[in-house]
Formats: C-alpha cells, structure tokens, sequence
C-alpha cells in the first residue's frame, strides 16, 4: 500500500493535501496497490462527513484517523512517535506528506524513529511495477538546485514540494473505510506542547491564497501596505511581505514570503515594490503567474515575472483598486492556463 499522511484545515484537505493524494494515487496505481490516507482525529470539533467524501474524491479506500489524548494539540514529538507506530503496523512501501511545516516535522520524526531514509521537497517520485527502487527530483539549496536521486527503501518516506503537483480527482473511486488508530503514548517523553493560541483573524492564509499582494522596501513603510490590503481584499487574496518589509517592522513575520518565510504557491503573486533577491524568490518561485509593479525595469523579479509594470507602487496600485471597484462586480481575470513548468509562458508582454 502506499499511505499518504494529509494535513487538515478546520477539517478540510489543504491544497497541499490534495496535491500528495494526487501524487500517492498515482505511485499506488504503479505499484498495483491500494491507497490509505491518515490524519490526526480532531473528531468532536468537525464533521468527518466532508472530509470523508474528499477522501473518497481522491481514490483513498482506507482512512486511519489516528486518535489520542495527547494528540489533541500538535505537537511534532508526540506526532512523529505516533506516525511511526502506524507506519511500523501498516508496512506501506511508501508514506507520502506534502511539505509543510507540521507535515516536514512529523515525517522527519517518523523517519528517525524508524531509521528509514526520507527524501524532502520531492518535485517528482517515479515508482517501480516492484521492489525497493524510487526515482526522484528534489528541491535543494532553498529551492536554487534540483537533484535526481534514487531512493532504495523497504518504506520509503517522501514529503512534496508545495506546487509540483497538479492535483486531480480520482477518475475511479470506491468505498472508504474509516479506521481509528490509538497509539500508545507516554506523556513523560521529552515533547514540544502548545501554551498558548492567538487569532490571526479571519479570511484567506497566506500559504493557501490564490492570490498574494506582497510589499517591499518600495512601498515606502507601513502605512503604503493599505493600498495593498484593499487591492488583497478585492480579489480574495492575502497580503505577504519581503524581508525588508519584517526587518523595519513594517509588517510582522508571520507574513514574510521566502526562504525564512512563507513558501507561496498561488495562481497570482503580485509584487509591489520587490526587487526579488534570492531569498525572496525561493518564496514565491511557485506561483503560476507573477506581476511585479517596480520602477526599476532592471530589477530580478522584473526579469523572472510573467508580467511586469514599470512604475510607483504608490501610484499604480491605488489605480488598480480604482479599476476594479469600476467594474465591480466583475472579478478580476486570472491569466491564461497552458505556462511552462518555471510558472512562465514564452512571450512575456510588458503591462
């Protein structure tokens, strides 16, 4: 079997969710063997009903909700001993978690605990008919380099680069069977616990956004971020931030894209002000189409985006806003489908 461990939000796949379920189901379909999903019981606060049918709607035939106690609050310790017991009883030749924070945590647990080899920030896994043999790409150097290997494992352990995969419903479902796993935890073992919990409040997260309005040294300060917000606001997005951004304390960290930040992946990054170093790019290298706003026509981001806008942030996004609330309540269209795999298409027209 092939067992893919997916993360829920207030009880709904994640899109990173959906994008692992796509990949297992395809390396199960390889291998001839079933696939099972598993998440952390958060019963008594949704309903599994919904969860169950997207289960369903992506070929899972067998769901372990694994249930305890002192699973109740994420913690990557008691997580990672839990999900080794699982994966020790079920013996898939493969466990499959997208890349997310708590995901990458709780796999590199599993993988110690059970001295097997886990290959991070896969971008594609190809699997055998048999046998022990996986080939992959992987992201490395914060996402600068991308390394072929082979992976030779009796359970080899994979987490998936958010935005690698496309995810797609099963062509084919059947019935799914639920099935509550209660591992035997010891609460004197050494473990991360959480203390407290602050509301960020409400709308889109920055990591599950279709669109991102970011900031940078070009928007001025904090008070430039309001444009920002209103132009977010309009077309369902979140607003993110550079490292510039964080470092005057413009904007708090928690909306920093990048290497030390958040890794987006939406279908429009909209960088206002961002000349695009590096460390910024790795952030957002994953969106489908990026519009950078910049006065600087030199600038890197300029030079990688898919559509480009040479002019004050000041000037140009407030101008924007104007538009749409013009057309209110017309959405603001996405670009096209059919780009390259960098996220780009071939002719790059200048806005």
């Amino acid at each position: 079997m092939v067992l893919a461990f997916v993360d829920l939000d207030a009880g709904s796949l994640t899109p990173s969710a959906t994008e692992t379920l796509t990949l297992a189901r395809e390396l199960a379909s390889t291998r001839g063997e079933p696939l099972r999903a598993m998440t952390f019981d958060d019963s008594g606060r949704h309903d599994d009903a919904p969860t169950a049918a997207e289960l369903t709607t992506y070929g899972v035939v067998r769901w372990f909700r694994v249930a305890h106690p002192l699973l109740d609050a994420y913690s990557p310790e008691l997580w990672g001993a839990a999900s080794a017991q699982l994966v020790r009883t079920l013996a898939p030749s493969a466990v499959v978690a997208s890349a997310g924070d708590r995901t990458t945590e709780v796999m590199a647990q599993t993988a110690a605990r059970l001295d097997l080899p886990l290959a991070a920030n896969c971008t594609t896994i190809t699997a055998t008919a048999s046998g022990d043999e996986w080939r992959l790409t992987r992201v490395r150097n914060g996402g600068m380099l991308l390394e072929d290997a082979e992976l030779v494992a009796s359970t080899a352990l994979f987490t998936v680069a958010a935005g690698a995969i496309e995810p797609a419903p099963a062509s084919v479902v059947g019935d799914l069977t639920t099935e509550t796993f209660s591992p035997v935890l010891d609460d004197t073992l050494p473990h991360a616990r959480v203390i407290e919990r602050t509301t960020r409040g409400d709308g889109v997260t920055l990591a599950s956004a279709r669109v991102v309005v970011s900031g940078g040294r070009g928007v001025g300060g904090a008070d430039g971020f309001a444009p920002l917000e209103e132009l977010a606001e309009l077309v369902g997005g979140a607003v993110g931030c550079s490292r510039v951004a964080t470092n005057n304390g413009w904007r708090p960290h928690r909306d920093q894209v990048g290497q030390t930040g958040t890794k987006v992946n939406p279908d429009l990054y909209i960088a206002c002000g961002i000349s695009g170093a590096t460390q910024h790019w790795v952030g957002c290298m994953g969106a489908k189409h990026i519009l950078a706003i910049n006065t600087d026509p030199d600038a890197p981001l300029v030079s990688r985006a898919t559509y480009a806008v040479i002019g004050d942030v000041g000037e140009v996004v407030p101008a924007v806003v104007a538009e749409i609330r013009r057309r209110t309540p017309s959405p603001l269209p996405l670009p096209a489908p059919g780009v390259g795999a960098d996220g780009h298409d071939g002719d790059r027209p200048d806005l």
